[in-house]
């Protein structure tokens, strides 16, 4: 299908891009580790039970590092000039933004693979992978959809780098408290009863602002 290689060629055109300049990925997971390492020190003096507080530290991890990769998303484009022929190219806008979307989510996952296996090695914790991988995934997928949203139209601004913070996070608030909740339920081995009103609404966040996104994007890149 002609939609689904638009969709491949932008996804294949960053990530060509970040193999050759390793920047943001770089710039993501050195961030994520030293929110690990303060974290860990401050948990350390405190005593804290890592099984209680480490989803929330993962996440801080996650969405601060993630906001980094998102902002540069459209803004390297802006800078470079390519933007703008992206746009006038014949490929559909919805293309461009799963495009866009997809590139961001590998980003934002390879960056988690990393901070994973850190954050069991600094705190001497086994993570129970499943179900703890299936819920970062879908967590990802809502942030990086809706982030990518907001970074198109953050980039726009002269104040992107600001603006990008200030409109994603109130957007993604039920989504980063549905992920923490099933983070730490899996952590703390909760039956799955007890958070699955928190994974269908995870799972409702993430269709609805994937849909929404993709059809409202055409509109927000419009100059």
């Amino acid at each position: 299908m002609k939609f689904v290689r638009q969709v491949f060629a932008i996804t294949r055109k960053d990530l060509l891009i970040e193999w050759r300049t390793k920047e943001n990925l770089s710039a993501m997971i050195v961030f994520a580790l030293i929110v690990l390492v303060i974290f860990n020190f401050a948990f350390e003096l405190q005593g804290a039970d890592i099984r209680v507080l480490g989803a929330g530290v993962l996440w801080v991890a996650f969405t601060f590092s993630g906001i980094l990769g998102l902002g540069r998303s459209f803004a390297a484009e802006r800078d470079r000039g390519s933007l703008e022929g992206l746009l006038l190219s014949p490929a559909d806008r919805g293309a461009i933004f799963l495009g866009k979307a997809i590139s961001n989510f590998i980003f934002i996952s390879a960056m988690e693979g990393v901070t994973l296996p850190l954050f069991a090695a600094l705190n001497n914790v086994a993570l129970p992978w499943f179900p703890l991988i299936p819920y970062i995934v879908l967590g990802t997928l809502g942030f990086a959809a809706i982030g990518t949203l907001l970074s198109a139209i953050a980039a726009s601004t002269r104040m992107r780098e600001v603006m990008l913070p200030i409109l994603l996070f109130p957007v993604a608030v039920p989504l980063l408290m549905a992920v923490v909740k099933l983070t730490a339920g899996a952590l703390q081995g909760s039956a799955s009863s007890q958070i699955a009103w928190w994974f269908n609404l995870l799972l409702a966040y993430d269709v609805i602002f994937i849909v929404v996104a993709f059809w409202v994007f055409e509109y927000v890149v419009e100059e």
